[in-house]
């Protein structure tokens, strides 16, 4: 069994009820997540966009390969309507990211674990930082902390509540 952390958030939509209904998916599909942390509201990282997120961090153990948990992932998304394009970011009604499985780092052109742009995102550490204080990323050996206190991330970003 692997700690993985997911990285979940979207921006259309009924936003709160998006990530509740992610969260059951994730727990009848993968494994009940072990933690959750609280859910932030963001403004949009790399794109203008009218809505903010919403976003959380979610902790789970599971025997799932990577490519096992990346399909699942995608299902989901698909399912709550989530449209890709091939033009940048955009607004989406769910993003799900692998940030971290177990200490695995992978590298391929449709997986990259740990997600490489965490240390640039306050909206996945300061989640991160809530359920998993003392983390340190497996491949930078870096904390949290010092992630946080390294970010350049000026976006606006505020707790919402506890959990989803």
């Amino acid at each position: 069994m692997l700690n993985i952390y997911l990285g979940i958030g979207g921006n259309l939509g009924n936003r709160l009820e998006n990530i509740r209904k992610v969260i059951t998916l994730i727990s009848e599909r993968i494994a009940v997540p072990e933690k959750v942390s609280p859910i932030y509201l963001s403004e949009p990282w790399g794109f203008d966009h009218a809505k903010y997120f919403t976003n959380a961090v979610i902790k789970l153990n599971t025997d799932l390969l990577e490519d096992d948990v990346l399909k699942i992932i995608l299902e989901i998304e698909k399912e709550l309507k989530r449209i890709r394009t091939k033009s940048g970011y955009q607004g989406r009604t769910m993003d799900i990211d692998i940030l971290y499985f177990g200490d695995k780092e992978i590298k391929r052109d449709n997986l990259e674990i740990p997600h490489p742009r965490i240390k640039d995102r306050l909206f996945v550490l300061l989640p991160l930082k809530d359920i998993e204080p003392s983390f340190i990323d497996p491949i930078s050996k870096v904390n949290i902390i010092q992630m946080l206190e390294s970010c350049n991330d000026k976006g606006k970003i505020k707790r919402l509540r506890y959990g989803a």
